[in-house]
């Protein structure tokens, strides 16, 4: 389309736009103002009729301003049914009006590039090229694009452009170049199968020539240069030229002495450090010994053409039949892609190895530390056990043997905690969970659980609550006590006697029914080097490994802390340098909670008392599991029944009298029938005050995937071994407080 035609299409359609500003300027007389009415009528006919007729041409085609935020001037209803629009106000809305909205935002830099650099080299010429859209429907499709730019007084700079769309072309084009990728690979096995076959006509020599003649054409469909050789004479004979070889033979195709030729090729053409490589392989001795064993070789080299690096592959084939090696034919052609996929596979592999030896080495590193951490809290407990036994007459030795025990098997179980707990976050079956509870609670916990560690190293430690004005919060409690407690902890360990801990909580912003509060736990401890600083997150990652720091761990706790933070949609992050302490601060949201109500019993008292003398039945195969938790079951004033496994403990429960057992505390994994089994069976009770009895289960499956599988037998709750007595007799009460609400 003639840029003037464009020029009248526009001013027509531009018409009372430019009748409204020459009014206003007064540039014409009263006589022809009395026309514009008639114009602008006859001007209106003539650009719907343009429109019509754009609108009705087969392509897409689209006018844009060349310059400001390349608006889209006109669209005809061709480009609009390729966009899946039915209407211009859906094209815009889907492309913002402009010719940069209309692009694939992954195409747009390299196609305004490729557009300028057409207008570069011809400005009478139409621009070519090749992009993506996104349609309506969200299906991407390919359109090729041919624009011309104009610049006019009248109408400014503008590219008028049409469009199709080229889909079907592009894959065609992928699917012929796969074809071609295949075929070569044929074609290679063809040609060794040709010269093998070719060999057995030598025999007859008018027929040399075909022979050779039906070679190289095999070979000029992939080779840019093919030359006949012999060794013998010390010849070389052209048969198909590239620029590189024409310098040696000009254009007369006339035989030179292979030798020279070979040498100022290589001396010419070839990158230095393949230099030597190729005058080895193509010494005639090199040759004939190579192909007295296999019919066929190759070698790969890099050549330097216009400040283009470019790799080919020169192939040698022996061509005679007499077992004498002199005839060859050599081959050369470009193998570019074949190379740089090559080279990204070789950096995609070295890549994985270099992955897999540093997980390797971490590996090692962890279970070096695990298990020197591990060892020494059991040495402990064999050690102070046999201690116990020797002095069982002694009660304050014994006392102090048995505290210690309870202390390295706190240690030991902390350590299997973390391994397990960041196995459940990279499988990614770790989840939140949301619950009442109180902000000072929670800090009262940190304060009676570390304050004695503290106290131990002489370490003044303190927490200070700033601008509370909501305590009582809804979000995961047990995430964020086992946040600061890692923190912490972690103060404690690495902070030199009497040093300093503080934990800060500051309530920042209340907004919508949440607040934002900022936990702060700082030291003045022995600080950590910038080199750990970027990896103190990482997996298995100490400052020191224990034997050196004398400090025990396996370095997962502050993996499984940031877990949690990003788990609750926080923040976390450190300031430390070494000898100066270190600065650990965690931003968290939660929902706002009305108070909660003051505890004025103590545990023990509101269980009891919920269990109205009631019994509790607990089901574990294990013996000594079984006279541990009746222990400590007793000790609080819980009268316990027993079961071995799920069956006994059904026949127990159905033989029940309504209102004998309060409450089932059931293993899982038990003999004759497991607890979910029994769960089940419990549940398919006639009588509803048996069936509805509340079962807590007790597993060493600690797991959510496995707290599932209880609550879908119909436990009630479900709670890790070892368990802790304190939080055991909480949840009893939950359960029971739970069960009563319904009734």
């Amino acid at each position: 389309m003639h840029h003037g035609l464009v020029e009248y299409i526009l001013s027509i359609m531009d018409f009372p736009q430019k009748q409204l500003i020459a009014e206003e300027k007064q540039e014409v007389s009263e006589e022809s103002k009395k026309l514009f009415p008639f114009l602008e009528a006859v001007y209106s006919q003539m650009a719907d009729e343009v429109r019509k007729f754009m609108d009705k041409m087969p392509g897409g085609f689209f006018i844009y301003r060349a310059d400001g935020n390349e608006e889209i001037i006109y669209a005809n209803r061709a480009l609009l049914f390729l966009f899946q629009c039915n209407t211009m106000q859906e094209f815009q809305e889907l492309t913002g009006n402009t010719f940069r909205g209309l692009v694939h935002p992954e195409d747009i830099e390299e196609v305004e590039a490729s557009i300028k650099e057409q207008l570069a080299h011809s400005q009478y010429d139409m621009d070519y090229v090749e992009y993506r859209i996104i349609r309506k429907d969200g299906k991407i499709r390919w359109i090729e694009d041919y624009g011309h730019f104009i610049h006019s007084e009248s109408v400014g700079d503008i590219f008028y452009v049409f469009v199709g769309d080229a889909t079907d072309k592009k894959r065609r084009q992928e699917k012929e170049r796969n074809a071609l990728l295949s075929e070569k690979s044929q074609r290679e096995k063809l040609l060794q199968s040709q010269i093998e076959q070719y060999d057995k006509e030598l025999k007859v020599i008018h027929r040399e020539h075909l022979r050779r003649l039906e070679i190289i054409e095999g070979l000029s469909t992939n080779y840019e240069s093919i030359l006949y050789a012999d060794l013998d004479s010390n010849e070389v004979l052209p048969y198909r030229m590239s620029n590189r070889i024409e310098r040696q033979f000009g254009e007369s195709f006339e035989s030179r002495d292979f030798v020279w030729f070979m040498s100022d090729y290589i001396r010419t053409w070839v990158c230095e450090e393949d230099k030597e490589t190729i005058s080895k392989v193509t010494t005639p001795n090199y040759i004939c010994n190579k192909l007295s064993r296999n019919k066929t070789f190759y070698v790969n080299y890099k050549v330097l053409n216009n400040k283009e690096m470019q790799y080919l592959q020169l192939r040698i084939v022996d061509t005679g039949s007499t077992g004498h090696i002199s005839q060859i034919v050599i081959g050369c052609r470009r193998v570019d892609e074949e190379v740089r996929y090559e080279m990204k596979q070789k950096e995609i592999f070295e890549g994985a190895l270099r992955d897999a030896k540093l997980a390797n080495i971490a590996k090692n590193t962890f279970l070096s530390n695990m298990s020197h951490d591990m060892r020494t809290p059991l040495n402990a407990i064999v050690g102070f056990t046999a201690l116990a036994k020797n002095h069982i007459n002694e009660p304050e030795k014994t006392l102090d043997f048995l505290e210690k025990i309870e202390s390295s098997s706190e240690q030991l179980l902390h350590l299997i905690n973390n391994i397990l707990e960041i196995t459940r976050i990279e499988s990614g079956k770790m989840q939140k969970e949301e619950m009442v509870f109180s902000l000072f609670d929670v800090m009262q916990d940190i304060q009676k659980t570390m304050k004695p560690y503290a106290e131990a190293k002489a370490i003044a430690f303190s927490i200070d609550m700033i601008d509370f004005k909501h305590n009582s919060v809804i979000g995961d409690r047990e995430k964020l006590n086992r946040i600061l407690m890692c923190l912490v902890s972690n103060a404690i360990k690495y902070t030199n006697r009497e040093g300093n801990v503080r934990v800060t909580v500051v309530e920042k912003n209340a907004t919508n029914n949440y607040a934002t509060y900022h936990f702060v736990v700082e030291d003045n401890g022995i600080g950590i080097g910038e080199e750990y600083l970027e990896r103190i997150f990482e997996p298995f990652e100490r400052v020191e490994n224990t034997t050196l720091s004398g400090v025990y761990g396996t370095g997962l706790g502050l993996t499984i802390a940031k877990n949690f933070v990003e788990m609750m949609s926080g923040s976390i992050s450190v300031q430390s340098s070494p000898g100066n302490g270190s600065r650990f601060m965690v931003g968290l949201s939660f929902r706002i909670q009305e108070s909660l109500p003051d505890t004025v019993e103590s545990t023990k008292d509101i269980l009891i008392k919920l269990l109205n003398k009631r019994k509790v039945l607990l089901v574990d195969d294990n013996e000594l599991n079984l006279e541990i938790a009746a222990e400590l079951l007793q000790d609080i004033g819980v009268q316990v029944d027993m079961a071995e496994n799920g069956e006994i403990a059904v026949e127990k429960i159905i033989g029940s009298m309504p209102g004998e057992y309060a409450l089932i505390l059931m293993d899982i994994q038990m003999p004759v029938m497991d607890g979910y089994q029994a769960a089940r069976a419990i549940r398919a009770a006639k009588d509803t005050g048996l069936a509805n009895i509340p079962i807590i289960a007790l597993s060493a499956n600690a797991f959510e995937e496995d707290q599932r599988k209880s609550w879908e037998s119909g436990m009630n709750a479900h709670m890790a071994k070892p368990f802790n007595m304190p939080k055991l007799m909480e949840l009893m009460i939950s359960v029971l407080c739970h069960k009563e609400k319904k009734i």
